[in-house]
């Protein structure tokens, strides 16, 4: 405080009391009144211009007290300016600082939540992109199983064609109808499963976008931040923006910004597991139908082969028995020309004995006797007689035989006729079409 040259009549209020503390001093100024005043019968109604020597100095002290007080209360204020200035100084850097580390560990959470979207994306893409390649297995397993049903279907209606006795509900037949239920069946099954997969690939591919719109908008923000973060005090993009200070209605919360993510996350991890089983599934059923399929397909082979073996022991059989037949017919045939020719030779002697009697009965008188010799001729006719009768039976006997000879061999030309006609349906036609049927790759759906 600087010193003052005029002589002060009181002493100074000491320094170490703030100057805003200092009370103000009031002054009473004497009035013109008594008798050495100026006041009087000349000067009613009005004042003088003049001061006495005491109100000059009080008013002198006054203005001292006035100006010291005004440059103590500046001085404090100074003072208390530049600790103000040092202390939002202080603040202003310790805030700036930490608004930086809250924005890098912003950039920190986002990069994490980010390379997580970013690694369920590509897991679903990738899983998208098995489910399709089984899908297309399915398809092509659907595709391949229209031969099979086609063979089969085939095989029923050449069966139809059979002939009689042959047309009947064998163990081919049963075999067939089992393959053709057996492939339908599969069609059906086929035919879910890859809508199944069509909605699931639906699914991861919704999940995959939502993902991906979750991790584009990270991006973004991380872009924003990042740049925000990059900000300092000499920076010459940054200008003032008063109204941005405020929170907006529609802003999230760190925990349901973390939550949504995580949402997001979950629900794509648990489509991209439904998915993974789903494709295991697939394999199972693709693999079990194809091994149905050819085992059916074997089962019905070999009911063939058998079918066949059957028809070949049958038709062996017949062919046997239609040549014994035909021997038959021939030694039949060969009994009857030698009956009739017995027959025909036993006319003759009966003709001689039936003379002979003629003759005799014409004998005269007493010489119509009977005869050791009437005896013989009588007997002999009748033996004759006998033995023609006994001719004739033999033949229309042998000639029944003939004709019964002759049904069989005809009815074993038909049936043979009619098996050499189910072989060759079954061996030539549907074994024959049947070498078509998928290999187990192709009903796999690996072709």
């Amino acid at each position: 405080m600087a010193q003052t040259d005029v002589l002060l009549t009181q002493q100074l209020a000491p320094q170490t009391v703030p100057a805003c503390e200092l009370p103000r001093k009031l002054y009473d100024v004497a009035r013109n009144t008594g008798a050495y005043t100026s006041s009087g019968l000349a000067t009613a109604g009005f004042r003088s211009a003049r001061y006495l020597v005491d109100e000059w100095f009080q008013n002198c002290y006054a203005r001292y007290h006035e100006a010291f007080a005004d440059r103590d209360r500046s001085e404090g204020q100074r003072h208390e300016s530049r600790q103000l200035v040092a202390a939002t100084e202080a603040l202003a850097q310790c805030t700036q600082e930490d608004s930086t580390g809250k924005v890098g560990a912003r950039l920190q959470d986002m990069h994490c939540w980010k390379s997580e979207l970013q690694h369920e994306v590509s897991e679903l893409s990738a899983e998208t992109d098995l489910l399709l390649a089984q899908k297309q297995r399915l398809e092509r397993t659907l595709d391949a199983t229209a031969v099979p049903f086609s063979i089969t279907t085939d095989n029923l209606q050449c069966r139809e064609r059979r002939q009689h006795p042959d047309l009947v509900r064998d163990h081919v037949e049963m075999e067939l109808l089992k393959e053709a239920e057996l492939i339908r069946n599969i069609q059906e099954l086929l035919k879910r499963t890859i809508m199944q997969a069509v909605n699931q690939i639906r699914l991861n591919r919704e999940h995959k976008e939502t993902c991906e719109m979750d991790w584009s908008d990270k991006v973004e923000a991380y872009s924003i931040d990042q740049t925000c973060a990059l900000y300092h005090n000499q920076s010459t993009e940054v200008q003032f923006y008063p109204h941005t200070a405020k929170f907006e209605e529609s802003a999230s919360t760190p925990e349901t910004w973390a939550r949504f993510t995580q949402e997001n996350l979950y629900r794509a991890e648990r489509e991209r597991l439904a998915s993974v089983n789903l494709r295991v599934l697939i394999d199972c059923i693709l693999r079990d139908t194809a091994e149905d399929l050819r085992l059916q397909c074997d089962a019905v082979n070999l009911a063939f082969g058998r079918r066949c073996e059957e028809l070949e022991d049958a038709c062996h059989k017949l062919k046997n028995h239609l040549h014994k037949t035909l021997r038959e017919v021939t030694d039949q045939e060969h009994n009857i020309a030698a009956l009739k020719q017995a027959i025909k030779d036993k006319e003759a002697p009966l003709k001689v004995a039936q003379t002979r009697l003629y003759q005799r009965s014409h004998r005269p008188n007493v010489e119509l006797c009977r005869d050791a010799a009437q005896f013989r001729l009588v007997s002999e006719v009748e033996e004759l007689n006998m033995s023609l009768v006994a001719l004739k039976e033999k033949l229309l006997e042998a000639e029944q035989s003939l004709r019964n000879l002759e049904d069989t061999r005809m009815n074993l030309e038909k049936d043979l006729a009619v098996k050499t006609n189910s072989l060759f349906i079954d061996r030539q036609k549907c074994m024959t079409h049947r070498a078509r049927y998928p290999t187990i790759l192709q009903l796999a759906g690996y072709q």
